[in-house]
């Protein structure tokens, strides 16, 4: 795409719609001249080099990379007009957008009825799942597992209820054992299942738990932010398909949480939040009498705890979906580029005696630490600290890693060869390949830790062993 030429149709489309409408002087106060923009111009876009390379293949830190071209297009060109998805009146064009691409969502999620909005982020998506579960089970708690998004124990603060963390398996998984005994207790009224933990992108067992939180009475809510474009892979036949299970059981749970701004393609902030009962609606009534006023169609305000949000970012998911529509064979093809550049990864990692693996990936996310001597906790922090630093400090060829804090009792679940008496935690590397281009990319990523594992390794304490 020729990004460039549809930005600049993109502003003259703007120009001529505006220019149905009778001439006006513009207000002089807001009037600045090319010379003076000009310097501020140039010390915005300096300032902007401060940053990583989350377009490269190198960067395989955080969860970042930019928005698809068409997000971008789709966003700047409806940002000209600079509509309010709060109403219709403030909206016209964006609203039924914004309500056929949450459409679009429910259908990924197989829903077959829905009501559902965007939000500016995960956080507050989670945030109003979470308050709709207090109002239909009050006085009752939430149930998460200890792997979850802190998001959810805080917004449980925030909500004035009971947040109540629930063990994970040897995976970091939520455990359904441990699940069924403590809503025995009958104190929980909402079970958040992830379907993609931030850290190691574990699918937690959403089939299973369904069926448990039914028998006690219990909602479930899951948390998608991260992983819910993978619905798309589940069953798919090539070596990137899922396991269909967790991911069809999210079609009777009662809400849903997705971010198109991770594997959405899309720019921050745009998350979702859906609910499988329309009826839920009735909890967000309120009176805004200056703003629902042109027409008896339901307000998208009167449905969000937000009140603006931006109809730009509702424009840029619509015209993406237009071009990579939430299907198998549209945007789960760019999902599967990731999903086989984690398991490509893996599999070199298993092969490699210089870096070893946490566990293996369940869908972008890899996990690894270095092959340090003595095995030890200590040594694999340091190693794990001191690659991370040099690889961003080499000028001529960084690569960009993160790190993960994981407790030495879950390092020992699964590498009990390891000695974890010497610390509590232990920094172990992670890298999100949420990029398709990373794919072709992996073998030169691979050689490029495995160097500053050797490297780090020998100017540590600690040796590879």
């Amino acid at each position: 795409m020729d990004v460039q030429r549809w930005l600049s149709s993109g502003v003259d489309a703007v120009a001529d719609w505006e220019a149905g409408f009778a001439a006006f002087q513009p207000g002089p106060s807001a009037q600045v001249s090319d010379e003076r923009f000009a310097a501020a111009f140039k010390a915005f876009t300096e300032r902007l080099r401060d940053n990583y390379p989350y377009f490269h293949p190198s960067y395989a830190g955080q969860m970042l990379k930019p928005p698809h071209p068409a997000a971008v297009i789709g966003y700047l060109t409806a940002m000209l007009i600079n509509p309010n998805n709060h109403a219709l009146d403030s909206s016209r064009a964006t609203s039924q957008m914004e309500k056929e691409v949450i459409a679009q969502l429910a259908q990924m999620f197989g829903f077959a009825t829905h009501l559902g909005h965007l939000t500016s982020s995960g956080t507050i998506a989670n945030l109003e799942a979470l308050y709709v579960a207090r109002e239909l089970h009050p006085g009752r708690g939430i149930a998460y597992s200890t792997e979850a998004h802190y998001t959810h124990g805080r917004m449980c603060g925030v909500l004035g209820i009971e947040g109540t963390p629930v063990p994970v398996d040897a995976a970091g998984r939520l455990d359904p054992g441990a699940l069924a005994d403590l809503l025995a207790g009958g104190r929980i009224g909402t079970v958040v299942v992830t379907a993609g933990t931030t850290g190691l992108g574990a699918i937690d067992p959403v089939h299973e738990v369904l069926a448990i939180a039914r028998t006690h009475g219990v909602r479930v809510h899951v948390d998608a932010a991260y992983g819910g474009f993978f619905a798309l892979l589940a069953g798919m036949d090539d070596r990137a398909g899922l396991a269909e299970p967790p991911w069809r059981a999210i079609a009777g749970c009662d809400s849903v949480v997705v971010d198109p701004h991770k594997h959405g393609l899309q720019p921050y902030g745009c998350g979702a939040v859906l609910f499988r009962d329309p009826g839920v609606g009735r909890l967000y009534l309120h009176d805004s009498p200056y703003t629902y006023f042109t027409s008896d169609e339901l307000h998208l305000g009167e449905i969000s705890l937000e009140c603006s949000r931006s109809g730009a970012a509702a424009a840029a998911l619509w015209l993406t979906f237009q071009v990579l529509p939430p299907t198998p064979d549209g945007l789960g093809q760019v999902l599967a580029a990731g999903r086989r550049a984690a398991l490509d990864w893996s599999r070199l990692i298993e092969a490699s005696g210089v870096i070893d693996l946490y566990q293996r990936p369940e869908l972008d996310i890899v996990c690894y630490f270095p092959a340090t001597s003595p095995r030890s906790l200590a040594a694999i922090d340091e190693v794990s600290a001191r690659m991370l630093a040099d690889g961003m400090a080499d000028p001529a060829d960084p690569v960009f890693l993160s790190t993960l804090r994981v407790p030495a009792s879950e390092f020992g679940r699964r590498h009990p060869d390891v000695a974890a008496a010497d610390r509590d935690g232990v920094r172990i590397l992670r890298s999100v390949l949420m990029k398709p281009e990373t794919e072709s990319y992996v073998p030169q990523l691979h050689k490029r830790v495995e160097h500053l594992a050797a490297a780090g390794a020998s100017g540590a304490s600690g040796h590879l062993s």
